[in-house]
């Protein structure tokens, strides 16, 4: 088990620990080291937050749309929510030797996609006067609506930047627990 001893900081519980001969220790072996970062579980690293026009509609292929279409067109506000995934960690995934630990760093998936039912809504609805509003169809557009969030911020490079984030966030975290290298793979 390695073991690093640091000052405490000055101040009267510093110079009395001075005095006394105490040191703060802290433990940064490679289990422990496996256990705290296992505890993140899933370290959400970026929200891609969006606007989308998203539409839908019913036809019949022979009367004309004013008569039975059903027409909605929609804003839908919302979230894809990326990071990284620590639940199946291994102690084989983390090294220490010395002040120095390498990682295997798993691959950023997405978490999440939300929509913001308070930000999300109706812009426009023709519905043909020989049929009834059809009720599914805004539940189609919504479902459409996440499709395309998760599409366009998979586009836009969501798992990329998800991936840049926990990299910086690890590499801060490794060098609070002592380390002065920290090698991710």
């Amino acid at each position: 088990m390695l073991v690093i001893a640091r000052q405490a900081a000055p101040s009267w519980s510093g110079v009395a620990g001075r005095l006394l001969g105490r040191t703060t220790q802290i433990d940064i072996s490679q289990p422990t080291v496996v256990s705290k970062i296992q505890r993140l579980q899933r370290l959400e690293t970026v929200v891609y937050t969006m606007d989308k026009v998203v539409s839908g509609e019913k036809e019949n292929a022979v009367l004309p749309d004013f008569l039975t279409g059903d027409r909605l067109l929609m804003i839908v506000h919302g979230d894809v929510v990326a990071g990284v995934d620590f639940g199946g960690l291994k102690s084989g995934d983390v090294v220490v030797e010395g002040k120095t630990v390498r990682l295997r760093l798993p691959s950023a998936q997405v978490f999440a996609t939300r929509l913001d039912n308070a930000r999300t809504h109706v812009y426009s609805r023709q519905t043909g006067v020989l049929v009834p509003v059809d009720p599914n169809l805004e539940t189609q557009v919504r479902q459409e609506g996440e499709r395309q969030l998760l599409q366009a911020a998979l586009q836009d490079g969501v798992l990329k930047t998800a991936n840049q984030n926990a990299r910086v966030t690890l590499t801060s975290l490794l060098q609070g627990l002592g380390f002065e290298r920290v090698e991710l793979e």
